[in-house]
């Protein structure tokens, strides 16, 4: 057993001798070029005189929603990354990239097998007849049949393996490949967790709206009861007309299916909601605030451009893809050299089963064959070009993304700029309104307006009110997308090395 244990020893230390000489096949890999701005265009500064109201100083990388302080959301945020089932799928996609890029590094070593057999034969017969031999259930060699028989018994046990030096570097650049494609499914995985909370987020918010919008609704439902009630006495005292009667009931009933229509709304988005959770949709109840809810729309720090690269996780996953693109190639113009493989055995062969393991009964082979393919009538070169046509692919949608990053970020940041604004526009536009209704329910209480200046007042005010409701949740989610197209705390420190 020694004997073979050396001479098995003794084939695998041929490995790293041989890949000293070794060289890998096609160019090494360089990251793309990609159009980078200096500076965003949109960003805070004295040029466009503009100054978050709200500003945030750092992304927490670990929970970034936390600068909305919300405890309920920060809860369900929490969850995504555990149970949410798109997320899973991303996490299984990744493991499936690990699994491949293990699998094709065990290439750079031997394969090892063991056999081992035990065989009885024999021959012989009587006058004309024929014997026979077999091995009973002890071992033991029964020879039959009459006259002359022979026999014999056969035990061997053997060691071998067979390796297939990397001499021109494609194991080598499949692992490249192998490593940038599961680099790609880890930046994949944490933007599928940068996108479901950010979803999340937005459904969250978009949520506590519509709680405000049937707050609002409420209130107004309740004001436009006590405004048929005056109509009413009005209408029973004779100093209106019916017409104005049956418009205060119109207004009232109108509101009232706006009303009912934000409750379905609602319920809706909670059901999004605990989905995104990874929640069944009876699982999650989500209670109106007590009080009327404030909402928090920070901006958050703006860096150089160039740091985008390293903060948005899609980027990174197409950098990645065009890097396993790049080793491809090389893995391709591999296949134009020929292929060395080292074959060896080492055992023993004995005719009786306690000498098996004797040096006299010892047995081994060691052989080098050599492959190439004359002729393939251009298959190599065309899988060349279309490994390089798809490294092309890749580049340009890596340079794609990255476009689509920085148009992301000046959108958003323009968005909160203009919306913030706006913002301060639409308050006043709703002060105004509230006046002019309460100006309007003044006269008409007097006798100085019908009812109709009383309904295009109120109208107003509603629809001013919705703006405002509106814009703040326009508000929130552009911060939301705002620090998803930021990254979300996310930077490339965070792919698994080689």
């Amino acid at each position: 057993m020694k004997i073979m244990t050396r001479r098995l020893s003794k084939f695998c230390r041929l490995s790293p001798a041989l890949l000293l000489c070794a060289c890998a096949a096609g160019s090494n890999y360089v990251r793309p070029s990609a159009p980078i701005s200096l500076v965003f265009k949109e960003a805070p500064n004295a040029q466009n005189g503009w100054v978050p109201s709200q500003p945030m100083d750092l992304i927490d990388r670990g929970a970034w929603w936390s600068v909305f302080n919300d405890p309920v959301l920060d809860g369900l945020e929490r969850k995504v990354a555990i149970t949410n089932q798109t997320v899973a799928q991303s996490v299984a996609a990744y493991q499936q990239a690990r699994a491949l890029t293990a699998a094709d590094r065990s290439q750079f070593f031997p394969t090892i097998t063991g056999n081992g057999s035990g065989q009885a034969s024999g021959s012989g017969g009587g006058s004309g007849g024929s014997g026979s031999t077999f091995v009973d259930s002890n071992g033991n060699v029964i020879s039959g049949g009459g006259g002359r028989s022979t026999s014999q018994t056969r035990y061997t046990a053997s060691v071998g393996g067979t390796w297939a030096p990397d001499v021109w570097g494609r194991v080598r650049r499949q692992v490249e490949s192998d490593t940038g494609a599961s680099q790609a499914a880890a930046a994949d995985l944490a933007n599928a967790k940068l996108s479901a909370q950010t979803q999340l987020a937005t459904d969250y918010f978009d949520l506590r709206i519509l709680d405000e919008q049937k707050r609002l609704y409420g209130e107004t439902v309740a004001a436009y009861q006590k405004s048929l009630t005056v109509s009413q006495n009005r209408y029973n005292a004779g100093v209106i007309a019916k017409a104005d009667l049956i418009t205060a009931q119109t207004q009232l009933l109108s509101t009232q299916a706006t009303a009912a229509d934000i409750g379905v709304q609602r319920a809706q988005t909670e059901h999004a909601i605990a989905v995104l959770a990874g929640m069944a949709p009876d699982d999650l109840t989500i209670t109106p605030t007590a009080t009327p809810y404030t909402p928090a729309i920070p901006t958050p720090p703006i860096e150089l451009p160039s740091l985008l690269l390293q903060r948005r996780p899609d980027i990174a996953a197409a950098e990645r893809r065009a890097a396993a693109a790049s080793a491809s190639i090389g893995v391709q113009v591999a296949a134009y050299f020929p292929t060395f493989t080292l074959s060896g055995s080492t055992g023993f062969n004995s005719s009786t089963l306690g000498a098996l393991f004797d040096s006299s009964s010892s047995i081994w082979s060691y052989g080098l064959s050599i492959a190439d393919t004359l002729i393939d009538f251009g298959a190599r070169r065309n899988r060349v070009r279309q490994a390089r046509a798809v490294y092309e692919q890749r580049v340009a949608a890596y340079r794609q993304v990255v476009l689509t990053a920085f148009q992301g970020v000046e959108d958003q940041l323009v968005a909160l700029r203009v919306l913030e604004g706006e913002s301060k526009i639409r308050d006043q536009e709703l002060a105004s309104a509230r006046q002019a209704e309460q100006l309007a329910l003044n006269r008409y209480r007097a006798g100085q307006v019908d009812y109709t200046t009383v309904v295009q007042a109120q109208a107003q005010a509603l629809t001013s009110a919705q703006s405002v409701l509106t814009l703040t949740r326009t508000r929130q989610n552009a911060s939301v997308a705002l620090i998803e197209a930021l990254g979300g705390g996310w930077t490339t420190a965070d792919l698994p090395r080689r």
